[in-house]
C-alpha cells in the first residue's frame, strides 16, 4: 500500500492547503482531501505538480506502508 506524505512535506517547507494548491495549480478540494487521507489515490500528473511546487522528487511525497489486511511477507532467502 502507497502512504503519501504531502501534508508532511508541505508543512515543512511552510505551505497550507491554500498556497499548495496555488503553487502546484491543483484544485483545493484535492489538495485538501489529499490533507485528510494520505492514502488517496492520486493520479500521477497531479503528484507531479504538487511534487514540483515543492521542490522536491515525487519519490520523496510517497512511501510503502505495509497492507493491514495482509500478513507480512517472510524474508527471501
Amino acid at each position: 500500500m502507497v502512504r503519501l506524505k504531502v501534508r508532511e512535506v508541505a508543512e515543512a517547507r511552510g505551505f497550507n492547503m491554500s498556497s499548495l494548491s496555488r503553487a502546484a495549480d491543483v484544485n483545493f478540494r484535492t489538495i485538501k482531501s489529499i490533507f485528510r487521507n494520505p492514502y488517496k489515490e492520486v493520479n500521477l500528473s497531479t503528484l507531479a505538480k504538487i511534487a514540483r511546487a515543492l521542490g522536491v522528487s515525487t519519490s520523496d511525497l510517497i512511501e510503502d506502508v505495509p497492507d493491514e489486511d495482509q500478513p507480512p511477507t517472510a524474508p527471501q532467502a
